[in-house]
């Protein structure tokens, strides 16, 4: 069974880029997703829907520096469920995206796209020619104690 989403809507704020004591940047972002359709008796309906993500290491300073509130935009990612009881022994419990991919919409605006130096090395080329460097593989989520919680 897949768990992969994608949810188009609107920054509800600025990401908020942050850094794990280790260094690693990440950035939470907060999406409103709206629905619209028309009821039976003819009338436009709508609802919206809130998420809250994360976004890490290169990409998430991308995302701070690229996008704003208000901006529509496209992610993809992963559903998570996180868990912990609060300091009066509350449980709470809380569904977040883990972001494998932020960028703008381009239905109702432009962007301009300016490419950063990849870490580690050149650049990936993706023309998948002959000598076209290979991406790195996917790097897993950032390890964090219950202290350490990204937000």
């Amino acid at each position: 069974m897949s768990n992969n989403v994608t949810l188009i809507g609107n920054l509800v704020d600025d990401p908020e880029l942050r850094f794990t004591p280790s260094g690693v940047a990440m950035a939470k972002i907060r999406l409103a997703v709206n629905r619209r359709w028309r009821s039976n008796d003819g009338e436009w309906q709508e609802d919206t829907s809130f998420f809250t993500g994360t976004v890490w290491r290169e990409q998430a300073e991308s995302a701070a520096e690229s996008l704003q509130k208000g901006a529509r935009v496209i992610v993809t990612g992963r559903l998570e469920q996180r868990s912990w009881e609060t300091p009066e022994g509350d449980k709470r419990s809380v569904v977040e995206v883990q972001i494998d991919e932020i960028g703008p919409s381009l239905r109702w605006a432009t962007a301009s796209v300016n490419k950063t130096q990849r870490s580690g090395g050149g650049e990936w080329s993706g023309g998948g020619g002959q000598g076209a460097d290979v991406p790195p593989a996917p790097v897993a989520r950032e390890s964090y104690g219950p202290d350490e919680a990204p937000f």
